[in-house]
């Protein structure tokens, strides 16, 4: 096994990527939601700071004060500062407008997916690329509620639960990056997701009941769009070819598959063929294993109604 640190996504010889980093609770992007969110490592902060740089020295160029080109691009003056200092990533719409008022011709655009990625810790970044290149996404989750299909809510929850605790600042920036994941379910073409859940990743009250009957709502309705398949394995069932853990398959239009896995901060990005069909047969037959669609969303109206 090959060890690569924020790789994922390539073109080059299959190789099993590995890094090691906190752990993202299964699933957890950006749409421009607040001010913005922190780089979460070293490298990613580099990467932030060159791209603040380069909007300062544009917006020097323009004559524009901060507050000034803030109100153009629909901030404050303050989140302009963190935006040019490295302290807060910008959104891709955000860029976009702020190429477009200080006429940089494309030069601010060009940094978009650098500074995307950005948001994530190292170990993710190779993760984040392939869910948006994703033509299907396979995942089985065991324990949490996949980071895809979670409430706003419920992630606070989860995020607040981390041993050792996790400051506001960080469940903030990552709240806004697993949000803007879900952009996944509307991109187009639409990609093919399903997802089977064990039992148990919807009976944990995480946050509380009133947390817990939102996720399953949220569950019902993500269920019922044409591209997503949502199955829950019964704790009941003996029959479950899911003893080894949880982990998630994606496809590429290319047709090359990579399967993700991650527990105790520990993730592993597998791209060697064997191992990448072995893990696709292997959720074929968990999925078989599982209720079915139908009978599933049948079960989770059950458990909404015992709340």
């Amino acid at each position: 096994m090959t060890e690569r640190t924020g790789a994922g996504g390539g073109d080059g010889e299959a190789t099993a990527v590995v890094s090691v980093g906190d752990g993202w609770e299964g699933g957890g992007g950006e749409d421009g939601a607040g001010a913005g969110r922190r780089p979460e490592d070293g490298a990613a902060k580099g990467v932030v700071a060159a791209f603040g740089q380069t909007l300062k020295t544009l917006r020097l160029r323009e004559g524009l004060d901060r507050g000034e080109f803030g109100n153009r691009i629909g901030y404050s003056a303050s989140t302009v500062a963190s935006f040019e200092q490295g302290r807060r990533i910008p959104s891709p719409r955000t860029i976009d407008r702020a190429d477009e008022v200080l006429g940089a011709g494309g030069l601010l655009c060009l940094w978009k997916e650098e500074v995307e990625r950005a948001q994530y810790p190292v170990f993710f970044q190779g993760m984040a690329t392939l869910e948006k290149e994703a033509v299907e996404l396979l995942a089985y989750d065991t324990h949490v509620i996949n980071g895809l299909l979670q409430t706003e809510d419920y992630m606070r929850a989860v995020l607040a639960l981390r041993c050792p605790p996790l400051d506001e600042e960080t469940i903030e920036q990552r709240v806004a990056a697993r949000l803007a994941r879900q952009a996944i379910f509307s991109r187009r073409p639409l990609p093919l997701l399903s997802f089977v859940l064990e039992e148990a990743t919807l009976r944990h009250p995480w946050g509380g009941k009133a947390v817990l009957r939102g996720q399953l709502e949220h569950l019902m309705l993500a269920g019922e769009m044409r591209n997503v398949g949502i199955q829950v394995m019964p704790l009941d069932h003996q029959d479950n070819a899911g003893v080894d853990g949880a982990f998630t398959v994606t496809t590429r239009k290319d047709a090359k598959k990579f399967v993700y896995t991650e527990a105790q901060g520990a993730s592993a990005l597998q791209t060697e063929p064997e191992e990448t069909v072995l893990a696709a047969a292997r959720y074929g037959i968990i999925r078989s294993q599982a209720l079915s669609p139908r009978e599933s969303l049948e079960f989770i109206e059950g458990l909404l109604g015992s709340l």
